[in-house]
Order: C-alpha cells, then structure tokens, then sequence
C-alpha cells in the first residue's frame, strides 16, 4: 500500500490519528531515503503541536524498533534491561546489574556514551584498562547465559530510525515532545529485546525532566508503550535537583559504585538500587518485602561484587582495578569550593555539577569527542547538613587547570545556604507501573 505523504501531514496537522501502516510509510521512507527532510521536518512539527494518542505512540515505537537488528533473547532466561533518562552521579547501572545478575536475573543490556551533563555507563567502565564494550553477538549472549550480566555499547544498527528523527528533531525545535521522547527511549529497548524493563526517569534541575508533572507523563507514556508491546515495564521516578551520591566524574564515579557493591556506599544510591532491583523481581511475581531482602543481601556478601569482577573480566578489563581501587587515574589537581557563610546546605545544583565535569573535561559536547576518565567534583557536604562559613562544600579533581576557573564559577553559583535547616526531598519520587 503506497501514501501520499502529504496526506498523512495534512491528516496529523488536523488531529487525526495514523495508523500502523502510514506510520510505516512515513518513518521507514525517512529512514530510506525515500521521503524527504523537508516533509518529515513538517511532519515532526505537527506531532509536536497535535501530539499522538497512546496507541499512535505505541505504534511509532514499533515501527522504529523494526527499523534495524533486534535482539534475539529467547534463548535466556528472566532478561531485565534497566534505563535512566539521565542524570548527574548516576552510576546506578554499575551496580544495579550485578545486583541483578546475583539475584538470578540476566542482563543482556546495550549502554550509550555520555553527552554534554550526563555521563554515560560505557564511559565510565572504560576507566577499567582493557575493558571493551565490543562484542559479537554470540559473545554477547554466551556471556549473558555464562555470567549473567554483558554489556556492550549501542549498535548503530539498533532502531536506526530513532537516531536519523532525532538528528532532525534537533535542527527543528521539536526534541521537547512527549510521544517523540517515549518512543525513542522505547525503541531502543524494545530492539534490545528483554522481558522486563526498569526505568529510572529522573526529575529536577539535573535532569531532561524539570517538574514531577512532566517525570509523571513521560513515565506513563513509556510504560504504556512497553504493555502495548507485550512487555513488563516499571518506572520509578527519582529526584535529581541534587547529584546521586557523593562523586561525579568517570572513574570517580567507579569508585563509589565499588564501594556500593562493598556494601559501604552513599545511602541514596543504595536506596535507589535495592528500589529498583526490587521492582525487576516484582515484575517476576517475587514479593516486594522479600525481594528487598535478597537485594541487600547481595550488597553484604559480596555476590553483587564478585558478579562485576567476573563481568569485566569477561569482558577484558583488568580485574585488579576491582580488588584495588586505589589504581584507578584520578586526576591530581585539587582545589575546593568553601561555603560563603554559617548555615545549613539548602541546594546543591546537579545542572551545575554536570557543567562542571563537562567543564574539568570529564564530558563531551559532540559525539566522539575524547574525555578525562580521572577529573570530577566530589559533594564533602549534602543538602539538609549543617556546614561553616569557610569550610569545604565539594572538592574539584582537575589536571594542570584545564577548565578549573569556569567549573568554580559554576559551582560557586550552585550553592545555596540557609540559615535555618531545611527539608530535603526523598529521593524516590513516585512509581508508574
């Protein structure tokens, strides 16, 4: 069956909903070539004004899954692929997947590379020397079955319409809508191919997501994308107007997931971890109070560990790094940011922490630029804590100066101290299931 594209624009821009087969002609003639940037821009923007109904959006992702390779995960057993929509200190994956993997769920999970604020999984486990995020397919999914846990970077060939929209979304003012957000988050997981789907959609001032409103319906919309297709998907909504733990930067941040999997780690990235494990198991029929249990016992006795030790290794990374944190490159410069006056911690900017690894060199603003694993900014005080007029807030790790000004400009600016205590949000905001 052949579409008149402008038809189905014309159709859109006067409310109408499409149906799984013109939302083929549109998005797989884009990706082909076969329908032009001018035509696909004009249809983005009425998506943007006229928005999709729950089933359109479902469909969409669909289509955009089916666009390139999809994963085959039959052949494993309990497969759980967990997503955050980005943050700063989020090093929830480290963790979180060898959590899982101990707990007898696999994770077959294909990771990104950070962009401007945000840091990406792949980055940072290549702080770990020899550690390679290429692997083939059989490798991967031998792996999986093996250890229980693989984890390789995003395969150009993985719903290649989603990056060819976005690149367009981009240059037309249209990245800020809903349905166009939830289904490229959920192509990308549905090509990857795993039964159940944990997402950690972040809100606040670090985050994509400013208001819990904006976190609630984005949720929704992922969510109901992923019953649609036939899979279990939970989200839960966290906060992120404050960096997760204590340590932003790449191979810092590997650092304090390593101390987590010790069973030492900060309490708000504990908390978030054992909430999200508990809601992979949930999804398996496991009940929550029983589930929680056996997720922090894999933190005390050391599964969880011995679980990533084992997962970089197969993946050719130095295992000694993991026995021995102390090896890790971790930029010599010091400097501190100091409070400006006597009272309690009221806020601590994440936007601004980001900026300021971004700025150290710790990010990238393009895609393939290279990065310092071993710069960061360390959190020495936490909002809601007492702190001096004087006395270190956060720690700058930098080499030889580079970016130092500007990330003290930005951290400087971040802080806010109030003279009376303050009351700190929770950090788990609310759950979408």
């Amino acid at each position: 069956m052949s579409f008149y594209i402008p038809d189905l624009i014309q159709k859109k821009r006067a409310g109408g909903e499409h149906t799984l087969e013109e939302l083929r002609a549109l998005v797989l003639g884009f990706t082909r070539g076969e329908v032009p940037d001018y035509q696909a821009s004009a249809w983005l923007m009425t998506v943007f004004f006229r928005g999709m109904t729950a089933r359109e959006t479902a469909d969409l992702t669909q289509v955009m899954a089916e666009s390139g390779d999809q994963m085959d995960l039959t052949g494993l057993e309990h497969t759980v692929d967990k997503h955050s929509t980005g943050g700063v200190g989020d090093k929830t994956s480290l963790i979180l997947t060898p959590m899982l993997a101990a707990l007898g769920l696999t994770v077959a999970k294909m990771s990104g590379r950070g962009l401007a604020h945000t840091g990406g999984t792949i980055d940072k486990l290549e702080s770990i020397p020899g550690w390679t995020p290429e692997l083939s397919e059989e490798r991967f999914l031998q792996q999986a079955r093996d250890t229980g846990l693989a984890l390789v970077g995003q395969s150009k060939d993985l719903a290649p319409a989603d990056g060819k929209l976005y690149a367009l979304r981009d240059v037309t003012a249209t990245v800020d809508c809903l349905p166009l957000i939830a289904s490229s988050i959920m192509s990308k997981k549905l090509a990857s191919g795993a039964h159940t789907i944990v997402l950690d959609v972040k809100v606040g001032a670090g985050a994509f997501m400013k208001t819990l409103d904006d976190g609630r319906a984005l949720a929704r919309a992922m969510v109901d994308i992923g019953t649609h297709q036939g899979r279990q998907v939970r989200a839960v909504l966290t906060d992120m107007d404050t960096p997760l733990g204590h340590l932003a930067g790449n191979s810092l941040e590997v650092l304090e997931a390593l101390e987590t999997l010790r069973g030492h780690g900060p309490q708000d990235l504990t908390e978030l971890c054992v909430t999200l494990a508990v809601e992979a198991l949930s999804a398996y029929g496991e009940d929550a109070q029983q589930a929680e249990i056996r997720a922090r016992q894999t933190l005390k006795d050391g599964s969880a560990l011995a679980k990533f030790r084992a997962f970089i290794e197969a993946q050719g990374g130095d295992p000694t790094f993991v026995d021995d944190p102390g090896r890790f490159d971790i930029a010599p410069g010091r400097a501190d940011i100091a409070a400006p006056t006597t009272g309690f911690v009221e806020r601590i900017d994440a936007l601004s922490v980001g900026r300021a690894v971004l700025a150290l060199g710790g990010g990238r603003e393009k895609k393939g630029e290279a990065i310092d694993h071993g710069v960061g900014v360390e959190l020495l005080k936490k909002p809601g804590e007492a702190v001096s007029a004087g006395e270190s807030v956060m720690r700058l790790y930098h080499r030889g100066g580079r970016g130092l000004a500007h990330a003290q400009e930005l951290l400087n600016a971040g802080i806010t101290i109030s003279a009376q205590q303050v009351n700190t949000p929770p950090l788990i905001l609310d759950r979408v299931n």
